[in-house]
């Protein structure tokens, strides 16, 4: 899910998603006797769920404003909505509904937005959004009544003017100064815009179109992709410069200087301004004193800009990820984007990939103040005393052994039927590309994974561009590419090279297919021999046919059926394919370009964001829709019904079906019907798949 979700928030907020999501749920199917539950690992993370502390939950949060009475306020950018967070961590959901995206205005749930990313809040307790999806800039009263103050839903620009007459590209943050002016991180046109109080839009600084690193006045000063914005009581602004790694300041006057960090250097040291680094700094806030806090997202790093330039870092480790509360170095963040502060010195922080929102102390104490702690890590054992970082395919062997290509752990992972979990192959945290035994084999970010009828376990080791081979002893090998060496060649062995493979299938003579993210189905025969099976390397689009003749847009998953038929998830073309033992490509359900929610059949259905897939004995295909939270189940006959999770909700709720889940792509079914995939952190099991 996580490659589905990074493409589509990106074309939400670039406006190239095509046809929007069908904003009806249909009704969710009836209950079986069929549960989920996990089996290994702890399945916290995203959701939408309101409520106090660790039982509310958030996706992708990703700015936050804190008003005078200490209640939060939480731009909930992959729920589509904004949420309020009370002083003793009461979540509600202010406006918009999770899972509809749009541009109504209206009074909370009767509102939609598209991807939100920036939130402030003035003195009266209006909340404005930089709502970046549909380039605009909304405004929420305390009573939750959203209105349009600037900028044209779905019409992207760079003009000046009053309200609808002013156009954005991408706003991604937003600020509010005392006089009630609305500045305005307009990240896609590289500037600084200022909505005054009449409604009036102008440019402060930067120019539309033009990017770059130049300190000057007005439109002669350069930014790459500003992002974060906060700003003082004397008028200064404060500007989070991501693309160019810097922290910048804006005099009213429109002036613009660099406070801290080196332009166009990533890194992450402390010191003064002339020695100072940062990694992609997003949001920014300042106190009484003109001391500036820096989320640095790619540091994962909550640090400190004295006004005079110095910066030390107040809590977190840099480049060490984690969802740790403690003090200081030794608490852990994922990605922290969001920051805002109160009058006591305290921080908020929207901790984007922990899905949660955390505090963080004037003395840099870390607690969290809602949504659930993901447990990560690469622990072994049974059950929720295992746990996992980002697992993504899963495989099944004839035995009931699950297998997990545990991908930011760069391992692989072997669980019982009972749930006992231990280390197949590779180190934890330990990237590389040796082959070996067990711990001594070095995997980078593996993805998909198959076991055929002698045990043997296939890995796509997405990274490396290679297709590794697993033994029952643990003993890894390079079936066939070379590490490092990526491209789209056939040949055996070292001389084929692969794209960014990500999931793969065996057939019961033992041949290899693989996803290759240059379009393409590979084959990798018993001896080594590597072609290329259907879809044209480089080429996106969506055409049936034979072999090169069919096209195919950023598959994600694939299948084989006891006949030998592959059947594979068209991620962005939102479609199910299938191919015959001879290379035929059909379209078995779903239409390109459509994304949505509809059972149907064939055509008449709709998906998005397909990504794992899974087939059983009878020829039922099982689908893991990742953007929508289900999983799909389609008859030999096309039919498509949906018998796990509910569109629009996220999170995580074992029992009777049809539950909430977090798909994130990983699928597999057993030979008695129980029904595998990966869900955040852990692998959750649904017995009797209907």
């Amino acid at each position: 899910m996580r490659h589905v979700v990074a493409v589509v928030l990106m074309g939400l907020i670039l406006g190239a998603c095509g046809k929007s999501a069908s904003n009806s749920n249909p009704p969710p199917p009836p209950s079986s006797t069929a549960t989920i539950s996990v089996l290994a690992g702890n399945a916290t993370g995203p959701g939408n769920a309101d409520g106090t502390g660790v039982a509310a939950s958030f996706t992708a949060p990703y700015g936050s404003a804190v008003d005078t009475s200490g209640n939060v306020y939480v731009a909930d950018t992959g729920n589509n909505t904004v949420r309020k967070i009370t002083s003793a961590g009461v979540v509600t959901t202010l406006a918009g509904t999770a899972g509809v995206t749009g541009h109504n205005d209206g009074t909370g749930s009767s509102a939609s937005f598209y991807a939100p990313r920036g939130v402030a809040v003035d003195s009266a307790g209006n909340v404005y959004v930089a709502d970046t999806g549909n380039h605009t800039i909304r405004k929420i009263t305390a009573a939750g009544v959203v209105t349009t103050l600037a900028g044209t839903a779905g019409t992207s620009g760079s003009s000046d003017g009053t309200g609808t007459a002013a156009l954005f590209l991408a706003p991604s943050a937003v600020a509010i100064d005392g006089s009630g002016n609305v500045y305005v991180a307009d990240s896609g046109n590289n500037t600084i815009r200022v909505i005054a109080s009449t409604g009036v839009v102008t440019t402060l600084a930067g120019t539309a179109g033009s990017s770059g690193y130049v300190d000057a006045t007005g439109a002669t000063a350069r930014f790459n992709n500003p992002i974060g914005l906060a700003v003082d009581s004397s008028g200064y602004l404060y500007v989070a410069d991501s693309g160019n790694n810097v922290i910048r300041k804006i005099l009213p006057v429109g002036v613009v200087v660099t406070l801290a960090g080196t332009a166009g250097i990533a890194g992450h040291a402390d010191g003064p301004s002339t020695t100072n680094s940062f990694n992609n700094p997003v949001g920014v806030a300042v106190d009484s004193s003109a001391n500036v806090y820096v989320a640095d997202a790619g540091n994962s790093t909550i640090r400190m800009v004295t006004a005079g330039g110095v910066v030390s870092t107040l809590a977190g480790t840099a480049g060490t990820r984690g969802s740790t509360d403690a003090n200081g170095s030794a608490a852990r963040f994922s990605t922290p984007t969001g920051l805002s502060i109160d009058s006591a010195g305290n921080l908020y922080v929207a901790d984007q990939n922990n899905d949660n929102v955390r505090v963080v102390t004037a003395a840099g104490s870390v607690t969290t103040l809602a949504g659930a702690q993901q447990v990560v890590g690469s622990a072994d054992g049974s059950g929720a005393g295992a746990s996992f970082f980002l697992p993504a395919g899963v495989a099944l062997d004839a035995a009931g052994n699950v297998y997990v290509a545990d991908e930011a752990n760069n391992t692989v992972r072997k669980i019982t039927a009972s749930g006992v979990v231990t280390t197949l192959a590779g180190t934890a945290g330990v990237s590389g590309s040796a082959d070996g035994t067990g711990a001594a084999a070095r995997f980078r970010s593996p993805q998909g994974i198959a076991v055929d009828s002698s045990g043997n376990v296939y890995v796509a080791d997405t990274y490396n561009c290679t297709i590794r081979l697993i033994t029952s002893a643990g003993v890894v090998s390079t079936l066939a590419g070379t590490a490092g060496t990526c491209g789209t060649t056939d040949g055996t062995g070292p001389v084929a090279s692969f794209t960014l493979p990500v999931a793969l299938a065996v057939d019961t003579s033992g041949n290899l297919y693989v996803v290759d993210g240059a379009n393409t189905i590979r084959k990798i025969t018993v001896t080594g021999v590597v072609t290329t099976f259907a879809g044209a390397a480089f080429v996106s689009g969506h055409s049936d046919g034979s072999g090169s003749l069919a096209t195919f847009q950023s598959p994600g998953g694939i299948a084989i059926d006891s006949s030998n038929a592959l059947y594979v998830a068209d991620t962005l073309n939102n479609t199910i394919r299938k191919i015959t033992p001879a290379g035929l490509v059909t379209t078995l359900a779903g239409t390109a370009g459509v994304n949505g929610h509809t059972d149907g059949n064939g055509t008449a259905a709709s998906f998005y964001g397909p990504e794992g897939i899974a087939v059983n004995a009878v020829g039922n295909v099982y689908v893991t829709d990742t953007v929508n939270h289900t999983i799909r189940k389609i008859t030999p006959a096309g039919d498509v019904t949906t018998v796990v999770g509910a569109v629009g909700k996220s999170g995580y709720a074992p029992g009777s079906l049809p539950g909430v889940i977090t798909p994130a792509g990983g699928l597999a079914v057993s030979t008695n019907g129980i029904l595998y995939f990966t869900d955040q952190n852990a692998v959750v099991q649904v017995t009797s798949a209907p």
